[in-house]
Parts: C-alpha cells; structure tokens; sequence
C-alpha cells in the first residue's frame, strides 16, 4: 500500500492509495494477518504459514507456538472449516439451443494450506471461476428437459470436474448445488402450455380408460344376471319334472294296488295251506279250500271295503309326496 498526503483546507490528510499489482486476496490477507510477538497462540481450525527470510519455514497448529521476530514472518492464514461460496449468475446454453441464466452454491475445504497458499494467488477465486466455466460445459451436454430432471447428476459431475482441477491447489469441492434456473419468457410459456396439454391428456386418457371400466361392468353384470335366470328357470324345470314323474309313479302304484293286493293274498293262502299239517294233526277246512280265486275274491272283497274309507285322504298323500322330492330336488340345487 502506498501513502500519499494532501493538502485540503490548510489541513494535511493522510491518504491510503492501493497498488495496481495486489490483488485482493493479498489484500486480505495482509489486513488478517497476525504480527509476530514471539509468543503466539493458534486458534483451532486455522493453519498459519510462516516463512522465514523470505522463505517457506512451517506451518503452525492450533495451540502455543514460538517464533522469532524478524526472522519469522505470518505469511497466509488459511481456514480449515468448510467453505461457502455463492457462484455468481452466468449464461449458459444448453444442448437444444435455449439460454440459460443459472447460479449456484459452492462448498469446498482446504485439505493442504501449503499448497492452497502456493498452488494458486486466489484458492476462491480460481474454485468459483472453475465452477462457472465447468457448469457452462455440463450443460452444453443436456437438452433443456434434462437439466430440470438431473440436477442431481449434473451437480455431482460439477464436482468432480472442479476436484480433477482442484487436486493441485490443495482444496476439495465438497458439493455444488444449482439454486436458480431461469428460462427467457417464451421458452417458460411454451413449457407451461405442455404442462397443460400434457395435463390434459392424462385427463382424457383416464376418463376413457373410467368408461371402459364401466361398461364392461355393466356387461359382466348383465352377463351374471341372465346366467343365474336361466340356472333359476332350469332348476324350476327340473323340480317340476320330478315332482310330476313322482306323482305319477304314486298313482301307478295306487292304480295297480288291487292286482298287487291280489297276488299277494293268493301266496299267503298257498303258503299257509301248505303249512297246515305241519304245525298240528287236527285240520280245520272250509268246503271249498281247493277252490283258491274263490278265496282271494273273498279277501279282496273286504280289501275293497278297507280301501273305499282311505281313497278320500289318497290325493293330498299324493300331493304331500310329490312335494317333498321337489323340495330336495330345489335344495340340491
């Protein structure tokens, strides 16, 4: 820094006038940098590097440290905490020929003050304008769409471009994160009118797909409805044939009962004749026991009799049995 004085009003100011050959890193560090009073404490986090006569001698750690004074000089004062540095907006174009205006925020550390102080004049200077010029490459290589969808991926490729560079100045780029993307006003209408078409298309596609759906229910319905109809009137149909065949098969029997009742007094009459002497030596015999249609008309005449007092009750047994293996029938079905 060089001092001038002025005269201004009879008075003499002292003026501080910066060099055109410090930059502004030199600039701060020289404001920062402690002095040398023999004894010097550290503060944790911080690396001081002293040189001595000109020379690079050590670098401090936290805690007590000696030097001697003249000889020993603070040159840097670089921080070990981690770093934020907002990335200034820039233009970029990307692959679809849209322009950009996209900003972002940078964190970095220094691993090794030696070479973050001799490696490189501006160790933030020279990340952010990397940073820039990096992110203006990556999204050369993606159309507009993607830069929206890969963030993530354009951040981390970011990142890796800036530590292949940054390996030299003993500094390591933690993270990048993209904050703002800005679109010029025709890009941005046109995007939001493919967001509504788009919109609207789905809209469309899922009332379709909501009436198809509805109508083939309507038709399984329909489908269901006309199958257990006709399994109903099937049932119906099969409960009337049984009841009727049954019915019949119980008249044929009622019918057919004198015959039946006939055949069997005549074996009842034989088998009893038979067996007459067996069981006794006196034998009572009517006068015509050789005459046997004659006895089975006898007994079917008082068959007769017994049967003219039940044949009254005859239909309703008939109906009542009818009706039950109809009622089977139905609740097997």
């Amino acid at each position: 820094m060089l001092r001038t004085l002025c005269r201004t009003g009879g008075a003499l100011l002292q003026r501080t006038v910066p060099r055109l050959w410090v930059t502004p890193a030199q600039q701060r560090w020289a404001s920062n940098l402690p002095m040398n009073t023999l004894v010097l404490f550290v503060p944790q986090q911080e690396a001081w590097v002293v040189e001595r006569m000109g020379r690079f001698h050590r670098i401090l750690e936290p805690g007590l440290n000696f030097l001697i004074p003249i000889l020993d000089r603070i040159r840097y004062v670089q921080s070990l905490k981690e770093i934020v540095i907002d990335v200034p907006e820039q233009s970029a174009v990307s692959l679809d020929n849209v322009t950009l205006q996209i900003d972002g925020v940078l964190y970095l550390r220094i691993l090794d003050p030696f070479k973050a102080s001799y490696g490189v004049e501006d160790p933030e200077y020279a990340v952010t304008q990397l940073a820039q010029t990096t992110m203006r490459s990556e999204l050369g290589k993606l159309t507009l769409d993607k830069v929206f969808r890969e963030r993530e991926s354009l951040n981390s490729n970011i990142v890796h471009s800036i530590n292949q560079a940054s390996d030299e100045w003993g500094i390591r780029c933690l993270r990048y994160e993209i904050k703002d993307i800005h679109v010029p006003p025709r890009v941005k209408e046109s995007m939001q009118m493919q967001v509504e078409a788009e919109r609207k298309k789905r809209a469309t596609v899922l009332e379709s797909e909501g009436t198809r759906e509805a109508a083939i229910n309507v038709a399984e319905g329909r489908k269901q409805a006309q199958i257990l109809a006709s399994e109903g009137e099937k049932a119906e149909q099969i409960n009337k044939a049984a009841g009727g065949s049954f019915r019949s098969f119980l008249l044929c029997v009622v019918q057919n009962g004198n015959a039946a009742a006939s055949l069997s007094v005549a074996e009842q009459y034989v088998s009893a004749f038979s067996n007459l002497a067996k069981e006794s030596n006196t034998i009572l015999l009517p006068s015509n026991s050789g005459d046997i249609s004659g006895m089975v008309t006898q007994a079917m005449t008082i068959y007769g009799t017994l049967a003219k007092t039940s044949q009254k009750g005859a239909p309703e047994a008939l109906d009542e049995m009818s009706e039950g293996p109809a009622n089977q029938s139905a609740a097997s079905q």
